[in-house]
């Protein structure tokens, strides 16, 4: 190589070096925000585990991790041990027999409708789709007390049904509108050649239409159920007896007490977290194609 020729490449030598010092430091700033966001995520859940495993009377002690970590709090909450937790079965089967029938009510009435609207193209489908979604304008708040005249006009106070209801009316429009927007990525020759073979409406509904829509079901499915399993407000509202009440409703009883048992309400919370996570984690890989389904279209 001669020397000219040297001279002629040494600024695009000195340009990759530049570039490749720059993406090294960007990457390495990606790397160390990304860090940074982690522990600030974990350092709840953290706190969370270390206080379930302190001993009550060293929950305040101030320490990194407990001198003498204990599972009586967890052994209390399975026993029942504790005046807050004395119908903790019934109460954590309310909240399982809520999510279960909210998600079943949600995605019955949403399949129906995106069918409806979507495969027998009623007139107007696509408006009712869209506008399905103005609902969430009025904050959910803002309804609890409509909704809780509803209800006693109905006779449904101090009734899992009233809740299933209640967090089926605010996860249905947009369950509607997800699968509205999925059901257009599903070939609407299908449906014909269905038809050729004499199949019924309610054959390609059941034969073609649900089993091509599983992704964006176990989403929508899984949405509506982390609703209703989180909701207080309106259990807060609509459930009166202990009989009736799901596990947000006792632990928010844990914070009504001058001395909370902080250890003990941190062991209920890790489990009745422990259900959603495990189901989160099983039906992950369809959360994103499933709830992202139709972004790019309109």
């Amino acid at each position: 190589m001669t020397p000219a020729t040297s001279l002629a490449r040494a600024p695009a030598i000195k340009s990759a070096r530049t570039y490749a010092l720059r993406r090294g430091l960007a990457e390495t700033g990606q790397i160390v925000v990304g860090v940074l966001v982690l522990i600030w995520v974990l350092l709840p859940i953290y706190h969370m585990v270390m206080l379930s495993l302190t001993p009550i009377n060293e929950a305040f002690g101030g320490r990194f991790w407990p001198d003498h970590p204990t599972l009586e709090n967890f052994r209390t909450v399975f026993t029942q041990d504790h005046f807050f937790l004395e119908r903790f079965w019934i109460q954590l089967a309310n909240s399982v027999i809520v999510a279960l029938s909210t998600m079943a009510l949600v995605l019955v009435v949403a399949t129906l409708a995106s069918f409806a609207i979507g495969r027998l193209r009623i007139p107007g489908g696509s408006v009712i789709s869209n506008l399905a979604l103005l609902t969430y304008l009025i904050p959910m708040a803002f309804l609890a007390i409509p909704f809780y005249r509803v209800m006693s006009q109905y006779g449904l106070l101090n009734t899992r049904t009233a809740l299933v209801l209640a967090m089926a009316t605010f996860a249905t429009p947009y369950a509607i509108w997800v699968l509205r927007q999925y059901s257009e990525n599903v070939p609407f020759e299908l449906d014909e050649a269905a038809k050729v073979d004499g199949a019924s409406p309610w054959q390609i509904f059941w034969l073609v239409y649900l089993p091509l829509l599983r992704p964006a079901l176990i989403a929508i499915g899984t949405y509506a159920l982390l609703l209703a399993w989180n909701e207080y407000l309106y259990a807060f509202l609509l459930l009166s007896t202990a009989d009736q009440h799901t596990i947000p409703l006792t632990m928010g009883y844990f914070l009504v007490t001058d001395d909370s048992p902080w250890p003990l309400l941190m062991a209920t919370a890790i489990v009745y977290a422990l259900p959603p996570a495990a189901l989160y984690y099983a039906v992950r890989k369809y959360m994103v194609t499933g709830l992202t389904a139709g972004a790019t279209k309109s």
